[in-house]
């Protein structure tokens, strides 16, 4: 089984920057990682992911905006976030991803707030 801890989320401007965090351990070869986010009243949906091979995959929402990227040494993933927009509010959450792009284990989540 594999253990997803986020961290990095906060408060931020339209219009800057955060860099979040997911630690793993535990069962630490999956097919991939993924970044999730879920806005109040909404569903969760599908925000970035990279593969093992380190094939990236976005949403069209956030490309151009947003970069996934792994430090393999470190077992952690990062979503470096960059010019931010109120939308992106939400709870983003860290998953581990199979060969479809889906989930299969989840963090907890980590809140990110950005304000007008």
């Amino acid at each position: 089984q594999v253990q997803l801890v986020e961290s990095g989320g906060g408060l931020v401007q339209a219009g800057g920057s955060l860099r979040l965090s997911c630690a793993v351990s535990g069962r630490t070869f999956t097919y991939g990682m993924g970044w999730f986010r879920q806005s109040p009243g909404k569903e969760r949906e599908f925000v970035a992911a990279i593969s093992w091979r380190g094939s990236t995959r976005y949403a069209d929402s956030v490309k151009g905006r947003i970069t996934i990227s792994r430090d393999s040494a470190k077992n952690t993933v990062y979503l470096q976030m960059n010019s931010l927009k109120p939308e992106d509010t939400a709870v983003y959450y860290c998953a581990a991803v199979d060969y479809k792009w889906a989930a299969d284990s989840w963090g907890q989540g980590t809140q990110v707030t950005v304000s007008s």
